[in-house]
């Protein structure tokens, strides 16, 4: 079934007061780091932090009364789950969730949390799918799918609608795609009110199915590697969603797991906004390529999940890229004030001890000596590069880890 505008100007009127019309903010961090006008798109606002309640909402909105009495099923491994599960709730409709066994604990304790039935299958999306068509054929329960449905691409569509109000001259829009939802809506939206705006799609390295279904011509089914990026990590884009992308999309780009960390990073120092790394994927295209100077851009951070472990991560890795941490290992003599001559060292330009690790026993450290392991804030690269030249000049015995 193909999607018209029409259908996501109905969608639109359907939302009432559960969908939020998220913000667009001008950012002059990142204005000023691209070269571009940046207005970052804010789905992360959206009740259970992603744009995925949108579309769910909009499809278990307009099921009828013997769906809605069957109840709903849906495979995800967090946002989508999220959506469906508090949608069902607000419809007061039965929902089961399943989920891969390693999906995060924080994800499944929010889905539980909105009052979903969650049933953990499989190691990875592909796998619980299998088992969700299985409860669909023995339950009845309506599969309400991620991305490859016409009401959830028109739902998603709305984001497209909203940009075009919110910044009518808007030149280019940045969206990260996994089955690709999210961006087949906006390509419709936007395309039919405005066809000389640019949509462009950013993908994972590590999973560019939809990109390489678009250079063959037909749906592909990837391998995939490994990425942070778990929203968008999908070995194989939506059937919709392809036909609908192909013929619209301007261009699809990739950005690596560096990249997204790093704009995350600066994401949650500079904007105060805690975005996810597929949500971040569009913004850390522009962060690192710079693609389009002095147009007003439009990247769209389209979710804020992700797990407060892997959040300790990418702010550790952040500041290492950025130059603002370094941990060294440093061999010294097994005596009194040896560690205190360098600390001494390092107090003289300024650079901060976050952690120390004392190790003796330890194969490479030779007897009569001790491996200190020193965690170090440093101002910028610059300070850094500094830093690491004076220990250098005044002969200590030194390895940089990171």
């Amino acid at each position: 079934m193909s999607v018209t505008y029409d259908n996501i100007v109905s969608a639109q009127q359907e939302q009432g007061d559960v969908i939020r019309k998220t913000s667009l903010t001008f950012s002059d961090t990142f204005t000023q780091l691209t070269g571009s006008t940046v207005y970052l798109k804010n789905e992360f606002e959206q009740k259970t932090g992603s744009f995925k309640l949108r579309g769910a909402y909009y499809k278990i909105k307009t099921l009828s009364e013997e769906e809605r009495k069957n109840g709903v099923v849906a495979a995800s491994a967090g946002n989508h789950a999220q959506g469906v599960a508090y949608a069902s709730a607000l419809e007061k409709i039965n929902c089961t969730i399943v989920m891969p066994k390693n999906a995060s604990p924080a994800k499944v304790a929010a889905t539980r949390g909105y009052g979903a039935t969650v049933v953990l299958e499989g190691k990875n999306y592909d796998e619980s799918w299998i088992k969700a068509q299985e409860i669909a054929k023995t339950t009845g329960a309506t599969i309400i799918h991620a991305f490859d449905d016409s009401q959830i691409i028109a739902a998603q569509g709305v984001i497209g609608l909203e940009i075009i109000e919110q910044l009518p001259d808007v030149d280019e829009i940045y969206v990260p795609i996994g089955g690709g939802g999210l961006a087949a809506g906006i390509l419709v939206a936007i395309k039919d009110k405005n066809p000389n705006v640019k949509v462009i799609g950013v993908e994972s390295k590590s999973f560019p199915s939809m990109k390489k279904s678009l250079d063959s011509g037909k749906v592909e089914t990837i391998e995939g590697g490994f990425t942070v990026a778990d929203g968008i990590s999908v070995r194989t884009p939506g059937e919709q969603t392809f036909e609908i992308i192909k013929d619209r999309i301007d261009e699809i780009v990739l950005v690596d797991d560096d990249e997204i960390i790093n704009t995350m990073f600066l994401l949650m120092e500079r904007s105060k906004s805690v975005v996810e790394p597929a949500g971040a994927a569009g913004l850390a295209y522009l962060v690192s390529k710079k693609p389009s100077p002095g147009k007003k851009v439009v990247p769209i951070l389209c979710g804020g999940n992700i797990d407060m472990y892997l959040l300790g991560q990418i702010v550790a890795k952040g500041l290492a890229t950025m130059g603002r941490m370094v941990k060294i290992f440093i061999l010294l003599k097994d005596k009194p004030g040896a560690l205190k001559e360098v600390v001494d060292e390092l107090a003289s330009l300024s650079a901060n001890i976050v952690e120390v690790i004392h190790d003796r026993l330890s194969s490479n450290v030779r007897a009569g000596t001790t491996g200190v392991t020193l965690s170090l804030e440093t101002e910028d690269q610059k300070h850094m590069d500094k830093l690491i030249q004076h220990l250098k000049e005044k002969n200590i015995d030194f390895k940089v880890l990171t």
